[in-house]
């Protein structure tokens, strides 16, 4: 079984570290390779580094702080190699760091309200090849989301701004706003203990069931717009960010695997069921009535 974790960990890193180094063969240089595969290598090995701890004393306390400290160190990496950057890049850079710092000390608020654990690490935090494989796949996550922004930062061609800028950051915008109020929405609906046991169906939650999940893809889809216009040859797959998010949050661990613990909790319920049928899955639209 360990030999089995260890070939994942090959296999994911290998993957991550390929599609860095396709992905950035138009980004400047740093090291003699492209700052892009130095933001993946980076990626893994501050991951690798947080793994030794965390696994010795068996937690996850850290798991999602480094996650946002991933994201912090490859956007530092990537801004110092393009270094001076030009306004796409800074404004760019600027985005990543907000939805970072943003989403990072949420979840580090969220993990420590629950008692600083995570429920999805109690059975592989014990067992060191498979918890390294949950750190691996956090900077391969790092890397995929990213790779968008990397590239725009460190383009070695500029283009001047226009519609793809404006459109790009109006959704980067969009979707941030709606990312932001739904979880603190969700949070403020949990913390009244009127509201025990029940599902939130108000505020952006009556336009979709999952509105953060919606803001989380725009915002990255905005990221691609704006990266757009520097895209060319292997860069090319820089798209599969938003495309990534989405997968993610759809198919892998977000809507179906939350869908599947609130019919646990209220399938029998009339007014969840009808919740669930009048309220668009991702998409947000007005609610009827």
């Amino acid at each position: 079984m360990a030999a089995r974790n260890l070939l994942t960990v090959a296999i994911v890193s290998a993957l991550g570290l390929g599609f860095a180094w396709l992905a950035g063969s138009n980004s400047v240089s740093l090291a003699g390779y492209s700052a892009v595969f130095v933001c993946a290598l980076v990626a893994l090995a501050v991951n690798w580094i947080a793994f030794i701890p965390s696994a010795a004393a068996q937690t996850d306390r850290l798991y999602d702080t480094i996650g946002a400290v991933t994201y912090l160190s490859v956007l530092v990496t990537a801004s110092l190699a393009a270094w001076p950057l030009d306004t796409r890049a800074m404004v760019v850079a600027v985005m990543v760091g907000i939805w970072t710092i943003r989403l990072g000390s949420f979840l580090y608020r969220r993990i420590h309200a629950a008692g600083g654990t995570d429920q999805r690490f109690a059975k592989i935090k014990t067992d060191p090849a498979r918890f390294l494989v949950a750190w691996t796949l956090q900077a391969l996550w790092v890397i995929f989301t990213a790779s968008a922004a990397l590239v725009a930062i460190t383009a070695t061609e500029t283009q001047p701004l226009g519609l793809a800028f404006w459109l790009g950051a109006a959704l980067w915008v969009l979707g941030f706003t709606f990312e932001v109020v739904a979880d603190n929405q969700k949070s403020a609906f949990k913390a009244d203990p009127a509201n025990e046991g029940k599902f939130i169906n108000t505020g952006l939650w009556a336009w979709s069931q999952h509105p953060n999940y919606f803001g989380e893809i725009t915002l990255w889809l905005g990221i691609l717009v704006i990266a757009f216009p520097l895209l060319s040859g292997w860069s090319y797959l820089a798209i599969f960010s938003p495309i990534f998010v989405t997968l993610l949050l759809t198919k892998v661990s977000g809507i179906n695997l939350l869908d599947g613990i609130a019919k646990s909790r209220w399938g029998d319920d009339p007014a969840y069921q009808a919740y669930r049928k009048n309220t668009p899955v991702l998409i947000p639209r007005p609610p009827k009535g």
